[in-house]
């Protein structure tokens, strides 16, 4: 008798214990397929951010690279005084103009230190005086930064400054304009298009400390407002004074060779995964990436993904989890059916029937139950997907939070005065807190392979058994 209509009449004829098999399967094809969805969901979600987000790189001095290179001493350092890095310690903007071209750059941008001593066409802005014991030789200065472009600075991107008259410094700003706060402006009757100077602040010796003439191009407005207590000038936000990297340079103490000195530069790149070609085309634009190492603040990226991220992993370790333990439920459930069945078996046996025909037949019955499930777990885990992983979402989210939270308080030691925290120049980011889940085939035809494997190795290896007995042992002997 063909084994597929003996497989046909069992199923119908034990309806039972059919749907014990189809219920059994559609749990664990519904956690499998559901598992399967979340991954893919999350690394959809994990593209989408790196294209969205990509991740800033910054490049900086390191002066323990620079003692190590040895090019801080002699004629080729030109660091003949102890107190100064000399000029090989310089970041010079050709150079990082350069690095800026590469291929995975999407943006750039690089700032500058400088300071600058009042002059008598222009006064810091002091509501409260100093007291009268307090040295202020060092602090009575303006704070000078040279940018890139004023407008992507942290403070100018969330608000707390914005630009009230004139124009904002950019690529092409000359080194001979300036930005200054609404306050300084008042102070001194300025406005667009006013001429002032400014004294170099450097207190180091030999330094040139003459004044310079800079042109007010923009006047923009801080939202801190005045304390009403003494607060030394370089720390008032009214002090600070923006302009290009020459300009800051200039006012700095530091050569205006090379376009000016950098601070630090930072590049947005396309991938956090091309920091590797990043390095290789700075090392062939000229860079020493001893003296000036590329760091990559992924920060942003890990927020937007590192819970999806978490979530996707614990669903991989439920897939397995499911898949391991549907199998060994399944192999004891058709052990004990084959048990059940054994007057069947050994009447088949001596009619002649072949052992691997009766394997066969029970395959088809798990099989065709399989089969069954596979089709009910793919029209309802799209939705049970998302619950799941909306749920383990937002724990993940709590815990990151909780974690940003802690990790905040923490001062970075990376930095001289403990306190900043790197990539806080980059716009806020909020983790995803969502799946976008999609059914398609391939998603179908993973599910199905899962649910048709686990179907024959808990078939197999169970009914194994079979082709080591006979007829006679089957009939004469109990269980």
């Amino acid at each position: 008798m063909n084994l597929f209509k003996r497989a046909w009449w069992r199923l119908i004829g034990a309806p039972g214990k059919s749907l014990m098999l189809v219920g059994l399967f559609f749990v664990i094809c519904s956690l499998v397929l559901s598992g399967f969805l979340i991954q893919s969901a999350a690394a959809r979600a994990a593209d989408s951010a790196k294209k969205h987000v990509g991740a800033v790189a910054t490049m900086q001095l390191d002066v323990n690279g620079l003692l190590a290179s040895g090019k801080n001493g002699g004629s080729e350092g030109g660091g003949q005084n102890p107190r100064t890095i000399g000029s090989a310690g310089d970041l010079k903007r050709d150079l990082v103009d350069k690095i800026c071209q590469s291929s995975v750059v999407a943006d750039c941008n690089y700032t500058a230190d400088g300071a600058a001593f009042p002059t008598k066409s222009t006064t810091l802005y002091q509501p409260v005086p100093a007291p009268a014991s307090q040295d202020t030789l060092g602090t009575d200065l303006f704070k000078v930064d040279g940018v890139r472009k004023l407008d992507e600075l942290s403070d100018f991107r969330n608000g707390d400054s914005k630009m009230i008259a004139g124009k904002g410094i950019g690529p092409d700003t000359k080194k001979n304009e300036i930005v200054v706060e609404e306050r300084v402006a008042e102070e001194n009757k300025l406005r667009v298009g006013d001429k002032v100077k400014l004294k170099i602040g450097s207190l180091m010796p030999g330094v040139d400390t003459s004044e310079h003439e800079f042109e007010v191009i923009g006047i923009y407005k801080n939202s801190t407002a005045d304390t009403g207590q003494y607060v030394p000038a370089m720390m008032a936000p009214a002090n600070q004074v923006y302009t290009n990297i020459e300009g800051a340079s200039l006012l700095g103490g530091k050569t205006t060779d090379g376009g000016g000195t950098l601070k630090s530069a930072t590049f947005t790149l396309n991938d956090p995964n091309d920091l590797d070609q990043l390095k290789e085309d700075s090392k062939k634009a000229g860079a020493d990436l001893q003296i000036f190492p590329i760091s990559v603040n992924d920060k942003q990226y890990k927020t937007l993904v590192g819970p999806i991220t978490k979530t996707a992993s614990f669903a991989t370790v439920t897939v397995w989890l499911v898949a391991v333990a549907g199998t060994i439920i399944l192999a004891l459930v058709v052990a004990s059916n084959l048990r059940e069945r054994r007057g069947e078996l050994g009447i088949l046996l001596s009619l002649g029937e072949k052992k691997p025909k009766l394997l066969g037949q029970h395959l088809v019955e798990v099989v065709a139950c399989a089969v069954i499930a596979i089709a009910l777990a793919g029209l309802g885990s799209q939705f049970l997907s998302e619950a799941i992983g909306n749920k383990l979402l937002t724990g993940e989210i709590d815990s990151a939070s909780k974690e940003a939270e802690n990790d905040s308080l923490q001062p970075d030691y990376s930095d001289p005065s403990g306190m900043s925290r790197q990539g806080d120049d980059q716009p806020k980011a909020d983790p995803i807190d969502s799946l976008d889940v999609h059914l398609g085939p391939a998603d179908i035809a993973k599910v199905g392979a899962t649910g048709l494997g686990i179907a024959a190795l808990a078939t197999l290896v169970p009914g194994a058994r079979v082709l080591r007995l006979n007829p006679r042992d089957i009939l004469t002997k109990g269980d």
